[in-house]
């Protein structure tokens, strides 16, 4: 199966810059942040499904997260869905992610 657009001559692909709102009365919080979590998959796994341009290794990602965009701070992939069960123990109703694709490079050692 042929993979779809590549990477720009930035190495950047699109980006997910969205303020989630886990306030819906007629769904349970726990069912939103898991369909949050299930959006925020599909879109890393379609950016890794891209096709990757010379001289790029990986798909890598940058990423933030903050109660608002003004907020948002720097934070690893891997810490995301951490952060976002973080939200939800502390009971907050809306928060603030931006994961933007980057390609990777690895070092040579």
């Amino acid at each position: 199966m042929p993979r779809s657009a590549s990477l720009d001559a930035n190495h950047t692909h699109t980006f997910m810059k969205t303020t989630f709102t886990l306030d819906n009365p007629k769904i349970k919080l726990a069912r939103q942040v898991e369909a949050t979590k299930s959006t925020i998959n599909k879109y890393i796994k379609r950016e890794r499904r891209k096709e990757l341009p010379d001289g790029v290794d990986f798909c890598d990602f940058a990423c933030k997260f903050g109660d608002t965009e003004e907020g948002a701070a720097p934070c690893h992939l891997k810490d995301v869905f951490k952060l976002i069960d973080a939200a939800e123990a502390k009971g907050q109703t809306t928060f603030y992610l931006e994961i933007v694709a980057v390609g990777g490079v690895r070092q040579k050692s």
